[in-house]
């Protein structure tokens, strides 16, 4: 019975997640993966399956939602012409191998480190979202030859290192480089898709010990499940809203809120 009652328990909350994820992530045009990370390890913890590993699962399980979120909106994206696919091919393996070692570093580390990683990391993402501009410049293109070569690495590693996809470090570095906006958040879908297969099957590999019901290695197909329904669902309401409302001011807020979340991560990872 307590089972039961544990699982229901966690069924709903995770379809409220899925919901909330899917409507900021329209309406901001942020990935889901920053919100769902924070998210699965307050639900998991909360329902009493913390454990060392515990954040290895919930980077593997938002990245499997990414596979299917960023493939749905990367196909979107091209039938309307605004994916670049030269900057996609150009900068795809860098990627894919900075995500594969971000897998394998990710797997090696206690939850306490990867809580603090992304503590630092979703605080910077929160502090380009609340005080960035968008004209602010790097460069007129995208980078090639060695600077593309170090950082299409860096993104992969960095984003499996907080379970997310393309968006939070793809969208500015292109941004950054002349890419217009649109043109970013339609490639950066792309990314998403490049950053979780190899990493997700590494997940998928993972031997923890302690795991909530129906966890394969680091990734929980309930939470993906319930997850993905809900994101599909509401991810189109937040783009509807996204086109009635000023979402600027939106993002500035979220990005104070998510400094907020980071420092919380923090606080957690050291204990306090």
């Amino acid at each position: 019975m307590e089972d039961t009652v544990l699982l229901a328990t966690m069924a709903g909350l995770l379809l409220a997640l899925g919901a909330f994820s899917g409507v900021l992530a329209g309406l901001l045009g942020v990935g889901g993966g920053i919100i769902l990370v924070p998210a699965f390890f307050y639900v998991f913890s909360g329902l009493g399956y913390a454990s060392p590993e515990l954040m290895q699962i919930c980077l593997g399980t938002s990245l499997a939602t990414i596979i299917v979120t960023s493939l749905r909106s990367l196909s979107a994206h091209s039938k309307k012409g605004a994916v670049d696919w030269s900057i996609l091919k150009g900068w795809g393996i860098g990627i894919a191998i900075g995500a594969a070692i971000g897998m394998l570093v990710a797997s090696t580390l206690r939850s306490e480190v990867l809580q603090a990683i992304f503590g630092v990391l979703a605080a910077m993402v929160g502090i380009y979202m609340a005080f960035g501009r968008e004209k602010w410049r790097l460069g007129a293109e995208m980078p090639k030859g060695i600077l593309r070569a170090v950082l299409s690495p860096v993104i992969g590693f960095l984003s499996v290192l907080m379970g997310i996809g393309g968006g939070s470090f793809g969208v500015p570095t292109m941004s950054l480089f002349n890419v217009p906006i649109h043109r970013a958040v339609a490639t950066a879908a792309g990314f998403g898709v490049i950053i979780a297969v190899p990493s997700v099957i590494g997940f998928l590999l993972v031997d923890i010990a302690m795991v909530p019901p129906f966890t394969i290695g680091a990734v929980n197909f309930l939470a993906f499940a319930l997850v993905v329904t809900m994101t599909l669902i509401t991810a189109p309401w937040g783009a509807a809203l996204a086109h009635r409302m000023d979402a600027k001011p939106l993002k500035r807020i979220f990005g104070g809120f998510l400094i907020l979340v980071a420092l919380n991560m923090l606080r957690k990872a050291l204990g306090w």
